[in-house]
């Protein structure tokens, strides 16, 4: 009988991950030791993690293990699209395995097949400019369509943007999340989710369902982002910022990272421009991101159309919409926002007095309306005015 160093079954998997005081680092240790499972690794690990795992293994059907265990069960059995990737798992991400803390397991919602095609990760502030709004949904469009998978962080500003500009080129993307993949965070993106869900893509986390969002799980989630990824494209960043903190992990896990410069004046770009200083990748377009890659880990077809849209003078109607727009991407009128002062938005800023004389409103309750719209994600203030976003 052949001895096994890792544990057969994914509710061992399961029960693994759950131990107290057993993170990820001291996991993988124990993975590359390969002791013979289940007394080899009960040997190495700390003794109350011991001594719960021993309990769990004899009598699976008692215990707080247990019941952690079952709970989680339950929700995989609730769905087909529900997935417990494990590192013996078909689906288990290799690239993972190069990070010296991966995570023990990954929760899954979704397409697993999103998880074939080589990765790009794209990040940013949640509070970017139109132009880097326009930057990432333009790059993550186009590296989707090129046969690359979009990673990012669902969260608001640029993470969004790359998301919706993955799924208008009907291309693959996925959602790494610093909560359960059944959390909704933020609120304000639960079409984008769905849309996501719809479209092919894939919600990860290294957190049970059920766990809610908390600060200290974003960093954490953010190695995990790049990890996935062949290279690492920051749109915008300011110098105090999450998206410095993921390129710094892709630089320690040996992944390319790439920066898109921006204005000397602009806060949200210098971020950027220190990385670009400190080595990392000046970029403008998806072909000088892929001439960093190795050949083999090019996606399908990916230079030759961005070529032919480079050499022309005339801008492709199809391609000139960067931040996903009515004029783009019809929306129905039951999927508007109650609000009509959003009709009266567009993609070019308006100003707030030309909305005054609009609505007939004052400039109160106008900022107030604006301000709702905002948070929902339907609009946003940029220089000259505000103008419309789909939430």
């Amino acid at each position: 009988m052949t001895e096994t160093t890792q544990p057969d079954t994914p509710r061992e998997w399961l029960a693994l991950s759950m131990l107290p005081r057993v993170g990820a680092r001291r996991l993988m240790v124990l993975r590359q030791a390969a002791p013979v499972w289940p007394e080899g690794w009960l040997a190495r690990l700390p003794e109350e993690a011991a001594q719960m795992l021993r309990y769990y293994l004899q009598m699976p059907e008692q215990g707080a293990l247990h019941d952690r265990v079952k709970t989680a069960m339950a929700w995989l059995e609730h769905d087909a699209q529900h997935h417990l990737l494990t590192p013996d798992h078909p689906a288990w991400p290799a690239m993972l395995d190069e990070l010296p803390d991966p995570p023990p397991v990954l929760w899954a919602w979704g397409a697993l097949k999103a998880l074939s095609p080589p990765a790009l990760a794209v990040v940013g502030t949640r509070r970017p400019t139109r132009e880097g709004q326009d930057n990432a949904w333009r790059l993550a469009r186009d590296m989707a369509g090129a046969g690359y998978c979009v990673v990012s962080g669902l969260a608001l500003g640029v993470d969004g943007c790359a998301h919706h500009g993955a799924l208008e080129a009907r291309g693959a993307t996925i959602a790494v999340l610093g909560c359960g993949v059944d959390v909704l965070y933020p609120r304000t993106h639960a079409r984008l989710r769905q849309q996501l869900l719809a479209g092919g893509g894939l919600l990860l986390s290294e957190h049970p369902p059920g766990t809610r969002a908390h600060p200290q799980h974003f960093p954490r989630r953010n190695r995990i982002i790049t990890g996935l990824s062949l290279g690492v494209l920051v749109v915008e960043a300011a110098m105090a910022s999450g998206s410095l903190v993921s390129a710094r992990l892709a630089m320690e896990q040996n992944r390319e990272v790439f920066a898109l410069p921006g204005s000397l004046h602009n806060p949200q770009a210098r971020g950027c421009l220190w990385l670009i200083r400190e080595g990392a990748r000046l970029v403008t377009c998806l072909e000088e991101i892929v001439q960093e890659l190795p050949e083999r880990q090019w996606g399908r077809a990916v230079l030759e159309p961005v070529r032919a849209s480079l050499a022309s003078d005339t801008p492709d109607p199809s391609s000139s919409v960067a931040v996903p727009s009515i004029a783009a991407s019809p929306v129905p009128s039951d999927q508007r926002p109650e609000d009509p002062l959003w009709e009266w938005l567009a993609d070019t800023p308006v100003p707030v007095d030309e909305l005054v004389e609009r609505t007939g409103d004052s400039i109160a309750a106008l900022q107030s309306r604006l301000l709702m719209l905002e948070l929902d994600g339907w609009a946003a203030q940029v220089a000259g005015g505000w103008v419309r976003r789909l939430a």
